[in-house]
């Protein structure tokens, strides 16, 4: 397909941040949309798959170190291994995809990529095997590190003054696909296209296609959108070619950053979102230990956490944002996940839960938003893509750390003890967060090193 010419001065820009949403969007579904399925996964491939396969090498690991080979134990690890999977290749391909745009543009690598979950998608529909459902969670997870280019189309479509705005459209897409995305897992998965076309068997199909065929056509939708309504975003005389950062060097990735604010931020929202996942992983094993939650239940948790999430970044952050400033977001952001992980944590009724989910996602939508603008306007033009890029890498080695050390929490002290230490933990983010550095109107802060310890 030919390049599409980035819109005129003055130009709207609202198409652009629209199709932003729908791949951020759609991206999250891919990530959670397995969630409720994994108990039955777990029984469905334990009874398939003949001993000595790579299901039941991995489950007898599991056990052994685990220390038990109790099946909600089990659950929680089966899951964990496939979202740390996911959200590790998220991880090591953000920044490539992101500095990959800065030197081609945002169109084509966004087309690849979709196309790369697209196709994740489609042999997760066929994967009668657990090797190629591993496959398929491998592709996925490269494929969606796309975050960082769409991240970095917001910044190229925005102004320094909307630039908050612009990153909440992110972060309602965030809040709004990790809500759906277990409600459809959910919905989806009683349908089940063995039953009704038994014939599909032999090609791979499984009780759990369905979900992955609706995952599908989302993202075939949203292919066909970019192709046909994204302009190129990123001119050609801002496109840089630096090739700087490869995050299988850690000590790049949490060293000093050449703009002044990226290294400091980039410590916040690591920190904040290793908290911050490791609860979202175990909610729901708690809401099932402590008042025998249901899937349906667990979706109508995930409804409320996501739907309040959006209403937050629509409805506050997106007003107060130019009266406030971002930093300001930011910490109020973070003293509101304090109550919030302590509440949940010690929720003896679902009412109580329930208040505590809505300190959390009062508290997330506050401050994912307003991290990501910081670090965007800390970032001069020509390197959005590589340091957002860097940004949401971080965010997604959190995510692939953090529920492993949230689970090993809960096995060993019980389903309190992720929570009240994410409250300890919470607070040094909290405190590097006030030496958060004013970004300046328009540019990046400063050419300097970042001051950050």
């Amino acid at each position: 397909m030919s390049e599409q010419k980035p819109p005129a001065a003055g130009t709207p820009k609202k198409g652009v941040l629209f199709t932003i949403f729908l791949t951020v969007f759609i991206d999250l579904i891919g990530f959670s949309i397995i969630f409720p399925l994994f108990p039955a996964m777990l029984e469905y491939y334990r009874a398939k798959e003949e001993t000595g396969g790579l299901f039941h090498a991995l489950i007898g690991f599991l056990s052994s170190f685990s220390g038990t080979e109790e099946p909600i134990y089990l659950i929680v690890l089966f899951g964990g291994v496939l979202g740390s999977l996911y959200s590790t290749l998220q991880f090591l391909c953000a920044p490539l995809w992101g500095s990959l745009s800065d030197r081609i543009g945002r169109r084509p690598v966004l087309l690849v990529t979709i196309t790369g979950i697209a196709v994740s998608y489609l042999l997760w529909f066929v994967s009668g095997s657990f090797a190629l459902l591993v496959g398929a969670r491998l592709l996925g997870g490269i494929a969606s590190g796309n975050i960082a280019v769409a991240t970095a189309a917001v910044a190229d479509a925005t102004t320094p003054q909307n630039r908050a705005k612009g990153m909440a459209i992110v972060g309602i897409a965030f809040g709004l696909g990790f809500t759906l995305g277990p409600a459809i897992g959910g919905a989806l998965s009683l349908v089940d296209l063995t039953t009704l076309a038994p014939g599909l068997e032999p090609w791979g199909v499984n009780p759990f296609s369905a979900a992955a065929g609706g995952a599908l056509l989302l993202s075939i939708v949203n292919l066909f959108w970019v192709a046909r309504r994204f302009p190129e975003t990123l001119t050609s005389e801002k496109r840089g070619t630096s090739r700087k950062y490869r995050t299988a060097n850690l000590t790049k990735l949490f060293g000093r950053q050449e703009f002044a604010g990226v290294h400091r931020a980039n410590i916040v929202y690591f920190i904040f979102f290793l908290a911050f996942s490791g609860m979202e992983f175990t909610l729901v094993f708690l809401a099932f230990e402590r008042f025998a939650y249901e899937p349906v239940d667990n979706a109508w948790m995930f409804v409320f956490v996501g739907l309040l999430m959006a209403l937050v970044q629509g409805g506050v952050v997106r007003r107060v944002v130019t009266r406030v400033g971002e930093k300001n977001l930011v910490l109020a952001g973070l003293a509101l996940l304090l109550p919030g992980f302590v509440v949940t944590g010690l929720a003896s009724t679902p009412g109580m839960l329930y208040g505590g989910l809505a300190f959390l996602a009062a508290g997330g939508a506050m401050a994912t938003p307003c991290l990501s603008a910081l670090v965007s306007l800390y970032t001069p033009a020509n390197r959005q893509g590589e340091v957002l890029g860097v940004f949401r890498s971080l965010g997604a080695l959190a995510r692939a750390i953090g529920p492993v050390l949230a689970c090993v929490l809960y096995w060993q002290f019980g389903s309190e003890s992720p929570y009240l230490a994410g409250a300890v933990v919470l607070l040094i983010p909290l405190g590097v967060a006030f030496g958060l550095p004013q970004p300046r109107e328009g540019s990046a802060v400063s050419s300097s090193p970042d001051s950050a310890a």
